[in-house]
Formats: C-alpha cells, sequence, structure tokens
C-alpha cells in the first residue's frame, strides 16, 4: 500500500514542506509559502525524524533540471536521491536524526572523502551540506516559531 495513504497527514506535511522548499530554492526573495496542520493552523504537522530525512531526501528528488555531483560524476535528482535512499539503507538504525543523515551520508563520498554538490538549474552551485541544512532549517523552522510562541 502506498504510504502516502496510510499516513495521510505524514503525506501532506511533507509535501508542504516540499513545496514550501522548491519555492524557496526557485526565487528565495520570497517569502516561505503557509503550511497547515490537521487542524488547519498555520502552523505545520510536527515531523518526525524519519520524516525529515525523507523530506531531505524529496526535496532532491524533486529539484527540477538540478545536477548532482559525486566523485566528479553527475546524476540527475532521481539517482541522486536514489543513492542517498541505499546509503540510509546501509547505514540502518545508526542514522537517527536528520542532523546526522546530513553529516554522515549526504554530505560527501565515505569512499573518496570528496563532498557532494549540487548543480542547479540556474547554474550556480552549493555544497550538498549548505543545501540540507538549509532545507532542514526551513523544515523545523515553524516548529521553533511555535514553541518561541506558546
Amino acid at each position: 500500500m502506498d504510504r502516502r495513504k496510510r499516513f495521510p497527514v505524514l503525506a501532506s506535511a511533507i509535501s508542504a514542506a516540499l513545496i514550501s522548499s522548491s519555492a524557496a530554492m526557485a526565487n528565495p526573495d520570497l517569502p516561505p509559502a503557509p503550511t497547515t496542520s490537521r487542524a488547519g493552523s498555520s502552523a505545520p504537522a510536527h515531523l518526525t525524524e524519519a520524516a525529515k530525512i525523507q523530506a531531505l531526501i524529496s526535496s532532491i528528488e524533486q529539484l527540477k533540471g538540478a545536477v548532482f555531483i559525486r566523485n566528479g560524476s553527475e546524476y540527475d535528482s532521481a539517482k541522486a536521491a536514489a543513492h542517498l535512499r541505499r546509503k540510509l539503507g546501509y547505514a540502518g538504525s545508526k542514522v537517527k536524526t536528520a542532523e546526522q543523515f546530513i553529516d554522515y551520508l549526504a554530505t560527501g563520498s565515505s569512499m573518496s572523502g570528496k563532498p557532494y554538490r549540487i548543480r542547479f538549474a540556474d547554474g550556480h552551485s552549493v555544497e550538498s551540506a549548505v543545501y540540507f541544512r538549509e532545507r532542514l532549517r526551513q523544515l523545523e523552522a515553524p516548529a521553533a516559531q511555535k514553541t518561541a510562541k506558546g
């Protein structure tokens, strides 16, 4: 069964986060798009660490025209996401948080030690660590704002 059907609240929270992060990447001058929780408030539903990791991987997968550079070779976004999912599968329970995912799996080659890079459709590129940390900050920002207000 499709996970989106089994976990509709999680799927909608991740989709909203991805839409927001995709819009921010396309035009960083725009404010982040509002997201809604199940109750319809402006704060997103709480994301587990596993959901954050999956949202980070999905954010790469949905980058249109981007190239993931690993060990000097270029890969499209679907292959990059598949590679990160494979690495996550190999890591198993050793990676428990989104920060660990970024630090240990998503920022460089364990074989060569070379950092991964992402070249966007507009031609600019960044190390994947920069990209993933910004995406994670965006995923966690609404929760941090709610905590500060509450």
